[in-house]
């Protein structure tokens, strides 16, 4: 996912450019809504993600804009004006999504991935290596063979995927993989992640335990399997 953080607190964006890099998300900053334009004239982005007080060009004008000139882009308004009214002006100026500051980071990430999957992301798939996830129904592909994989195997591969190189918490692959907490075992994602592995065997990527953290999902050189030495589940 490429971001556009359209902000101008420098000690705000650069925080936020930190922590989301890190969850697997590109993101490119201005600190105005002229540079604003001027970065979506020259690029594609998944979302753009605006405060409303900015300074040679308000963000509701911004919004406005973009959607004067036909751009569809995903809009999330991150912003310190929380009032009933100012999010109605927003939505109706043409933002997609509204979250007011202070804002936890973990729904931050999650809104932002929604606007991206409501408007099919910039292929509407994932990748990484030779594989290939669907982002609508999570069907994996290697070079154009679809993998046979159970419900829970592509809940889970869907995870790491949509964040290949990053470490994926064993928290938030629970509730993935087990949205309805059907989960009884401690060690039920260590099972699913075990059974995945095997079906990787020779696709061009490996799934990492790091031991304490969670699992990431890498392009390797072998045939994909193994543990990338890390500490495996011990299944």
């Amino acid at each position: 996912m490429k971001v556009l953080l359209v902000e101008d607190d420098l000690d705000l964006s650069a925080a936020l450019s930190r922590v989301l890099t890190r969850r697997g998300i590109a993101v490119e900053h201005c600190m105005d809504g002229m540079q604003a334009l001027v970065h979506l004239g020259a690029g594609q982005y998944d979302v753009v993600m605006l405060d409303l007080g900015l300074p040679v060009m308000d963000g509701l004008q911004l919004v406005s804009r973009i959607r004067a000139k036909g751009n569809d882009v995903p809009v999330l308004v991150v912003t310190a004006r929380g009032a009933v009214g100012d999010r109605v002006a927003g939505l109706n100026a043409g933002a997609d999504d509204y979250l007011a500051k202070p804002f936890d980071l973990d729904e931050l990430e999650a809104r932002l991935r929604a606007l991206c999957r409501r408007a099919g992301g910039a292929s509407g798939e994932m990748r990484c290596g030779r594989l290939r996830v669907e982002r609508a129904s999570h069907v994996a592909y290697v070079d154009g063979r679809a993998l046979e994989l159970t419900p829970r195997e592509s809940a889970l591969l869907a995870a790491l995927v949509e964040r290949p190189g990053h470490a994926v918490t064993k928290e938030r692959l629970n509730a993935m993989v087990f949205p309805s907490g059907q989960a009884t075992q401690s060690d039920a994602v260590e099972v699913v992640a075990h059974r995945l592995r095997k079906k990787l065997l020779g696709t061009g990527v490996r799934i990492t335990t790091l031991r304490g953290v969670g699992y990431l999902i890498q392009e390797c050189g072998d045939d994909g399997g193994g543990d990338g030495g890390a500490g495996g589940p011990g299944h």
